[in-house]
């Protein structure tokens, strides 16, 4: 540690490099109150967050749940824009922010378990009426996570993507993202769909705007050969896109068919979305780096096990393909 005259030196000369005066930040130092963690973290905020709507106890774990979830997602866009905001970035910090990343998905993917484990299914049977037509399926967070992590063409219907091109409308591309499966019927969009679009579909365009040539596929594709090549940062990429787009997403399955499926309720989804053709990779074939897989490995996507991920040895496994920009 710096001694006390250095450390004076320091900040005279950081303050004064600003046109600042020193003295004035010393005599705020001086009168300023003592942090405290409960202050630092705020903790009385923070656990007054939970309300219920009902009187079934495990209603608490539900919403305590969704909040832990809301705030990985937010550390995890907090970790990729740390990639997209850098006009350089060596391939030791992109897997860097990616490792971080993919721990926090680890978490995620494993902690299912308290939502099939952690709530009797008669009250849980009894709450989640009180939530249509509410769902998880609006986790603004969470699109815009996918948003920044690949080309949007990867996040279209897989039905529709052979009609969908870089000269598409914004809006246009928004209306055949893969989730609007979830939402939309015969009759129109449901309502479920209806207010997330409502609240957050021009917030959402422009972060699809935002992240058009800075998410982390476009990052990856602008490093030069060599650092593309780097086996670490591919292996951290492709661990990343198969925690996200298939771990976590057959562990939400399979929580969330634990209780549609248990044969004490509508057999419905909250909001009433068509669940399994929305979440179940197979039929989606989302895959944020699609470059970074084998054609068996994407023939296959989603139909393998959970643990069918194996790290590459040497990049000689991959199969080249051609990249196929969006709104360049």
């Amino acid at each position: 540690m710096l001694d006390r005259e250095e450390l004076l030196k320091l900040i005279d000369e950081k303050y004064k490099s600003n046109g600042e005066n020193p003295d004035v930040y010393l005599s705020g130092l001086l009168n300023a109150k003592a942090i405290t963690y409960w202050d630092y973290i705020q903790v009385d905020a923070l656990l007054g967050l939970q309300i219920q709507r009902t009187t079934a106890p495990d209603e608490m774990v539900f919403i305590m749940y969704h909040q832990i979830n809301e705030l990985l997602f937010k550390m995890i866009l907090w970790e990729i824009d740390q990639v997209s905001t850098s006009e350089t970035i060596s391939p030791e910090k992109f897997t860097m922010h990616l490792d971080r990343v993919s721990r926090y998905f680890d978490l995620l993917s494993n902690s299912f378990n308290i939502m099939q484990k952690g709530m009797e299914v008669e009250q849980y049977m009894k709450f989640r009426d009180t939530l249509t037509p509410a769902s998880g399926f609006q986790s603004a967070q969470y699109r815009k996570i996918e948003f920044a992590s690949t080309d949007l063409l990867n996040l279209i219907d897989f039905r529709f993507r052979a009609t969908i091109d870089r000269n598409t409308p914004w809006e246009f591309a928004f209306d055949n993202m893969y989730w609007q499966a979830a939402g939309v019927r015969p009759e129109g969009k449901s309502a479920l769909l209806s207010n997330f679009e409502e609240r957050y579909k021009t917030e959402l365009i422009e972060t699809m705007k935002s992240y058009n040539t800075t998410n982390l596929l476009a990052k990856y594709l602008s490093l030069p050969e060599a650092e593309r090549n780097n086996l670490e940062l591919i292996n951290a990429m492709r661990h990343y896109d198969h925690t996200v787009n298939i771990r976590w997403v057959m562990n939400h399955f399979n929580a969330a068919r634990h209780y549609i499926e248990s044969g004490k309720g509508s057999g419905e989804a909250t909001g009433g979305s068509d669940w399994q053709k929305y979440m179940l990779p197979r039929y989606q074939k989302r895959i944020f780096f699609p470059e970074l897989w084998s054609d068996n490995e994407l023939d296959n996507w989603g139909i393998d096990n959970l643990e069918g991920y194996k790290p590459l040895t040497d990049i000689s496994e991959l199969t080249n393909k051609k990249f196929k920009g969006w709104q360049k």
